[in-house]
């Protein structure tokens, strides 16, 4: 590790401007700046805050959801565009890495996108939900292999995941195996109830100990006025409450300081990454206590890409997808060796 071995975070428990992109922007860069003047270091926004995570998918039918589905078209982010800017250009301010939860717009298709700020304002990462979950499933499109990678920044080794991406375990499994000393979750917060909450502290605690890092997980937050300006169904509303769980997790499986399950905060810990070594020493997933010849993931880091071009085909040139790539030859070669298997076998 070439970084300091003590590094300050934080996680953002907070509610969002349910009214504007730019009233959220602006308490993004407020929790920055007050992070800063604690010396933070990483810090840690809840899913999808910017504009605000689609609440009105989970209590709404579809019928009656498009005109606020358009407006969360109408308020979502471009990348890059002037809200990633700012968010950089307030990175490089705090010497922070940032990693922030966005609506991403791309044309016609809204993504749950997770990004990461280095120290000096580079976007190191930008990633989108593989599979949203349930009623997102009308609001996001999917992600791809390409977003399931650990980024080197000034605070350390950071992945990320949202959600219920936490729940399969293979794309957990995919940071694990690079090695992610600090790991960044998001959940919307302020739905389904409770029971959501010990939920997801289950998860993260459990990735903790699984991973040996640290994680830092963020959970929104909504007021009694927000939810009712969701629904004024109070039957509905019930839905919209609980689910917070904004907490800072050690590779022992521990709180490092008490979470945060009510209300708007900023949870800041000291992280001793020396623990990540005594935790490995004991129990290494991806080292000395993997069995990679028995069991191994395989994960195809390309970005998926509905056009694809390719020059002019010539007399005597090999045709191939245009797609074709080195998993393909893979699974070229495997092919291969079946077939030949299958003509050497008796019948």
């Amino acid at each position: 590790m070439t970084h300091s071995p003590t590094v300050r975070v934080a996680a953002v428990q907070i509610a969002p401007d349910l009214t504007s992109r730019a009233g959220t922007m602006q308490k993004v860069l407020n929790a920055i700046a007050d992070a800063a003047a604690k010396g933070v270091k990483l810090i840690v926004f809840p899913e999808t805050f910017v504009p605000w995570y689609p609440y009105f998918s989970f209590v709404l039918p579809p019928v009656q959801s498009g005109r606020e589905h358009l407006r969360l078209y109408d308020e979502a982010v471009t990348v890059p565009g002037p809200e990633t800017e700012a968010v950089a250009a307030a990175a490089r301010r705090a010497g922070m890495v940032v990693v922030l939860g966005i609506n991403e717009r791309d044309h016609g298709s809204l993504y749950n996108t997770q990004l990461v700020f280095d120290a000096d304002g580079t976007l190191k990462l930008r990633r989108r939900k593989i599979t949203p979950t349930f009623h997102e499933r009308m609001i996001w499109g999917q992600g791809d292999g390409a977003g399931l990678k650990v980024v080197e920044t000034a605070a350390g080794r950071v992945g990320a995941l949202a959600c219920w991406e936490h729940y399969n375990p293979l794309a957990r499994y995919a940071l694990m195996a690079q090695h992610e000393e600090i790991h960044a979750a998001q959940f919307p917060g302020s739905l389904v109830g409770p029971i959501f909450a010990e939920q997801i502290e289950v998860t993260i605690r459990h990735h903790a100990l699984e991973s040996g890092c640290f994680v830092v997980n963020a959970t929104g937050w909504l007021s009694e006025e927000q939810i009712a300006s969701v629904t004024p169904d109070a039957g509905l509303q019930n839905a919209l409450r609980g689910g917070c769980m904004s907490a800072i997790v050690s590779p022992e499986g521990k709180h490092v300081v008490p979470p945060l399950t009510e209300g708007e905060g900023l949870l800041v810990a000291d992280l001793d990454l020396g623990l990540i070594v005594k935790r490995k020493r004991m129990m290494d997933a991806v080292g000395h206590y993997a069995r990679p010849e028995l069991l191994h993931l395989v994960l195809d880091p390309r970005p998926a890409q509905p056009l694809h071009t390719d020059s002019p085909l010539t007399a005597g040139t090999e045709t191939r997808s245009p797609s074709h790539g080195p998993f393909d030859d893979a699974a070229d070669r495997a092919s291969d060796q079946r077939a030949a298997v299958l003509r050497r076998a008796p019948v």
